[in-house]
């Protein structure tokens, strides 16, 4: 007879769990919203492309800003961005979206070289940890690029994404001065989910920071769109 109230209550706690969690989202990320919109916008990529907010609708996709002749944190940031492409070059739903903030002299031309040497370069680890990617003229430029743009555009447009949308310098204003004398050099890497949200933003020249962006790259490529989420009033959306 205890068998019978055993199963009974098994039957009626499961129960009970289903009504409760049954429209529970549990793909949903942790990660905060930092920004809930990103603006439209349109660019030019290297192949003279145009890429705009459809271009990344429904994807997750990572950003940031460099120029081509930066000899100084650039190289290192591309190259961590590179570990980045090398990790997820194969996934149909991922970006990256790299932005020069000088498009006075990067050209799509420049672009479409720079991106041959960062795609199609040999990526070394240094002794100390930090990485660089290696590029001379006699490799073969084979590796195929499906989902890193390097972009250029209209310099206010670029800023204000940077500022306003990605919140990558400070949220500076950017009325105080000519936009030809402005100039913006971040370290900083911004993700954005499939709903154009800012979810994280990372310093990319710290490996602590760049291994939790890989991660949390995964979190949100299996996260489900909120519109998904049939709750009956319920909302997973994170806060």
């Amino acid at each position: 007879m205890w068998i019978l109230y055993v199963v009974s209550f098994t039957l009626l706690l499961t129960g009970f769990y289903f009504l409760i969690f049954k429209n529970v989202d549990f793909s949903q990320s942790s990660l905060p919203v930092i920004n809930s919109h990103v603006q439209a916008f349109s660019f030019i990529n290297q192949d003279g492309k145009t890429i705009t907010e459809k271009s990344v609708e429904g994807k997750v996709y990572v950003t940031e800003y460099f120029f081509t002749t930066c000899k100084a944190i650039c190289p290192k940031l591309n190259a961590n961005m590179r570990r980045v492409f090398d990790e997820y070059k194969e996934e149909k739903n991922f970006m990256i979206i790299s932005h020069t903030c000088m498009p006075e002299i990067d050209s799509v031309p420049v672009l479409k070289a720079y991106e041959q040497k960062m795609v199609n370069g040999k990526l070394i680890q240094k002794l100390d940890g930090s990485y660089k990617v290696e590029y001379d003229s006699t490799m073969k430029n084979n590796e195929q690029n499906n989902n890193w743009d390097f972009v250029t555009g209209d310099k206010s447009l670029l800023y204000r994404m940077a500022r306003h949308s990605y919140l990558l310098d400070d949220n500076k204003s950017d009325t105080t001065q000519n936009i030809s004398d402005q100039f913006i050099h971040t370290q900083l890497f911004a993700l954005v989910d499939k709903q154009r949200r800012v979810r994280g933003i990372y310093d990319g020249l710290k490996e602590e920071e760049i291994q939790k962006l890989l991660s949390d790259i995964k979190s949100l490529l299996n996260e489900r769109p909120a519109d998904a989420n049939l709750a009956n009033g319920f909302s997973n959306t994170p806060n």
